[in-house]
């Protein structure tokens, strides 16, 4: 009888231990990865405020002097609002077409049953096995003959494009997780199908739709090949394209391209932080409630 309860009272133990070296790994894992995003970042903002000996002789030290001079010449020259307005403008355009396109080929596929709609999912999805680099040599020549070289078009269109099959493939789920009977209830009140697009599965989607916001966003923002061959003219140029241009320029001075550096991660920092709030307060809200 005694062996049963020690044996009982063993068990939960080793139980609690492996939950307990289970969560301290995750916790592990996770300052890790935020350790492998952060220091580089943090590396660059504060290098940005030291001087270019200092960083050569002690590159981890501590600054022993500030330099905020550094990103007051960065901010006070034209060339880095031009192409954060260029930036800002390509990536607005490229989250509002992807937008439009995939939130109503989304709700195509998820909530409208017709031949052939699995099969033409599919073909959808097998976008994603084709990368865009691969095409740019074709992609040049088309945006060419379209007349849309040097227009933030040339860009833009080719981002969302690119990024359709990944974003209906995130919305579909969303989409398709609306309860049936909340579609039929808005029937009965004289919903038409897109009314109910409009009204009622877009508001009830706000995650995925921030989801694909921020990766549509991101991804326009760190795009550096398109607009390489698509803009040659240097005030049409986007903070990438800039940011190389500013190492070339200044290849000595270290410390104000790692300033550059950071001012130009700055805006898509704050979007993210934006909409992040957003994504986690809809996930917390939920779709339905009752």
């Amino acid at each position: 009888m005694a062996t049963a309860v020690s044996t009982a009272t063993a068990r939960p133990a080793s139980v609690r231990m492996r939950a307990t070296a289970w969560a301290a790994g995750r916790w592990v894992v996770m300052l890790l990865v935020a350790a492998a995003i952060i220091v580089p970042v943090g590396f660059a903002a504060i290098g940005g405020l030291r001087s270019t000996g200092e960083l050569q002789n002690n590159p981890a030290a501590l600054p022993r002097s500030w330099y905020p001079s550094n990103y007051l010449e960065v901010l006070g020259g034209d060339a880095f609002w031009t192409e954060l307005g260029n930036s800002i403008l390509i990536a607005v355009i490229t989250t509002l077409v992807l937008l439009v396109v995939t939130t109503l080929a989304a709700f195509v596929f998820a909530r409208i049953a017709f031949r052939g709609r699995e099969a033409l999912y599919t073909l959808f999805v097998l976008g994603l096995l084709f990368p865009s680099a691969v095409a740019i040599l074709p992609l040049y020549i088309l945006i060419r003959g379209l007349g849309l070289l040097d227009n933030p078009l040339g860009v833009a269109l080719p981002q969302a494009a690119f990024a359709v099959p990944l974003t209906i493939v995130i919305l579909r789920p969303f989409f398709r997780s609306i309860p049936v009977e909340l579609e039929d209830a808005a029937r009965i009140d004289g919903c038409s199908t897109f009314g109910f697009f409009w009204r009622v599965l877009l508001p009830l989607a706000r995650p995925g739709l921030a989801t694909v916001s921020v990766l549509a966003v991101v991804n326009s923002w760190n795009q550096f090949l398109l607009p390489l061959i698509v803009l040659s003219g240097q005030d049409q140029w986007t903070l990438p394209l800039g940011v190389m241009n500013f190492s070339t320029q200044y290849t000595s001075d270290i410390a104000r391209v790692l300033a550059f550096t950071t001012l130009a991660i700055i805006p898509a920092l704050g979007f993210y932080v934006v909409v992040e709030r957003q994504l986690v307060g809809g996930l917390t809200s939920g779709a339905v409630k009752g």
